[in-house]
């Protein structure tokens, strides 16, 4: 087995050790590093996957978000579910009844965290490949996922609560486009699309999140579907890029049923 020290590196790069403190990677190291993830580490170490793993970008209620070094000396993001939150266990089945790719999934925490990963892995592949601006998936093992880190060495990117797009109205069209690309092209719903779930790199947003993402045959997916839109349409309007007058009925059919350039023509009347 490969040594503790090789993917537990207390030297990160100089610039990201500025803001990222030893103490970050061993904080939570009771909740997040226990048997099971130690040993799934050290499989995506042994699949050249990973070489070195830093401290800890972001932490939430569900997982941790850390920084990782691929062989090929290149910054990757290491999302770890936590194995412990029973709060997660009880939230995720709405998103994951109903979906025919998990059909028989055992219903103890471990497996429904292991089924999560996966389908967030799964959900960011079909995004990658409809056009969609996603973390580029990379691998998954049991609450591992392996993704594309979308930063640079001063840390990640930032999020669209944190600071405005530079062009809003372009920003709204872009946002609506990965919608319709998520519906007709991934037949996915992201379903918790949101300036919380979108980052912001330069000129372009990258939309991440996706364990909740549905597929447009699951039995919520009209509800989530229109809560998208309306989260979206909403906030650009709250940022002055969108005047009032708009339908989000008449958006849902042309998410639905139109083309990507008679969504975007819509919504080009109500841009101020």
């Amino acid at each position: 087995m490969v040594g503790e020290e090789r993917f537990l590196d207390l030297t990160p790069k100089a610039k990201l050790a500025k803001k990222f403190k030893d103490e970050d990677v061993f904080k939570t190291v009771e909740e997040v590093f226990d048997k099971a993830t130690l040993e799934g580490l050290y499989h995506l170490i042994n699949r050249h996957v990973i070489d070195v793993m830093y401290g800890a970008v972001a932490s939430g209620k569900e997982s941790k978000l850390y920084l990782a070094l691929n062989p090929q000396d290149e910054l990757v993001a290491i999302k770890i579910y936590l194995t412990s939150s029973s709060e997660f266990r009880s939230g995720i089945l709405r998103y994951i009844e109903g979906d025919p790719r998990f059909e028989g999934v055992r219903r103890d925490t471990r497996s429904l965290i292991y089924t999560w990963a996966q389908k967030e892995f799964k959900n960011l592949e079909r995004a990658f490949n409809a056009g969609v601006k996603v973390p580029r998936p990379i691998a998954v093992h049991r609450n591992i996922l392996v993704m594309e880190f979308i930063g640079d060495e001063e840390g990640p990117a930032p999020i669209l609560k944190e600071v405005e797009a530079r062009d809003p109205r372009r920003a709204l069209k872009t946002i609506m486009s990965y919608i319709h690309r998520l519906f007709r092209g991934a037949k996915l719903i992201h379903g918790d699309v949101s300036e919380y779930n979108i980052m912001v790199k330069g000129d372009e947003l990258v939309l991440f999140d996706f364990g909740q993402a549905v597929l447009t045959s699951h039995p919520l997916a009209e509800e989530f579907l229109r809560r998208d839109i309306n989260n979206t349409l909403n906030y650009f309007q709250r940022r002055g890029a969108l005047r009032k007058g708009w339908s989000a009925d008449e958006v849902f059919r042309l998410v639905v049923e139109g083309s990507e350039e008679d969504l975007a023509g819509y919504l080009d009347l109500f841009l101020t």
